[in-house]
């Protein structure tokens, strides 16, 4: 998947949407539950069922210990490293990004849907791993070798509905294809992301999870 100003909108990017109580403050709507927190970390240990709802113990990228618990039926969704010639024309994708030169975005990850989960988070908006990084959501309408560079890259023109923006994917930065998957990827050692609801013991509630495949860290 939040999350003061900079994350209004957002939930999991990919994949969870939400709107937080600022957003909803914003819309003249009641304010709702505190904003979702971002969870990433490597998971510690796993108890529960999909069925009855899962207790994951999570070591965060800070290296401190958290509860996640995940509600029945939750669904879970796989990321696998892939290369940045699998961004193509029509390719749905996110990206998390950083202001760059003359309005173009500079990309700090790309995470690539499929088909199954097109439209999934359709949109721009803030995001929560910097005061100045945003999430576009959307279809990839052009691609153009090398960019801001001039050398490698390359140039993705974004549209989703409402808008569209111009995004410079460096060959250094994580690209990952997203799908469908299930409970079976959740085991000691995996790295996962979510965004979750924080509650007054301290635990974190989610309905939605990113599993990295192959020991790879979902990059969002």
């Amino acid at each position: 998947m939040k999350i003061l100003l900079r994350a209004a909108a957002l939930a999991m990017a990919p994949v969870l949407l939400t709107a937080t109580a600022a957003s909803a403050q914003m819309m003249g709507a009641a304010p709702q539950a505190a904003p979702p927190v971002g969870v990433r970390g490597t998971v510690t240990s796993v108890a529960g069922t999909v069925d009855t709802g899962m207790k994951i113990g999570v070591t965060g990228k800070n290296g401190k210990p958290m509860v996640l618990l995940l509600a029945p039926k939750s669904s879970f969704v796989s990321s696998t490293v892939i290369g940045i010639d699998a961004i193509k024309p029509n390719s749905f994708i996110g990206t998390a990004a950083e202001p760059g030169p003359n309005g173009t975005l500079v990309a700090t990850e790309v995470h690539v849907f499929p088909e199954s989960m097109r439209g999934v988070g359709e949109g721009h908006r803030p995001w929560d791993t910097s005061a100045t990084s945003s999430m576009t959501n959307g279809n990839v309408d052009d691609v153009t070798e090398g960019g801001l560079s001039k050398k490698n890259g390359r140039t993705l023109t974004v549209n989703y509905k409402g808008g569209k923006q111009t995004v410079y994917v460096p060959v250094t930065v994580p690209i990952v294809a997203f799908a469908p998957a299930d409970a079976t990827l959740l085991v000691k050692g995996a790295k996962v992301f979510t965004f979750a609801q924080k509650q007054p013991d301290g635990s974190l509630v989610s309905n939605r999870l990113v599993v990295g495949v192959g020991g790879s860290t979902p990059p969002m």
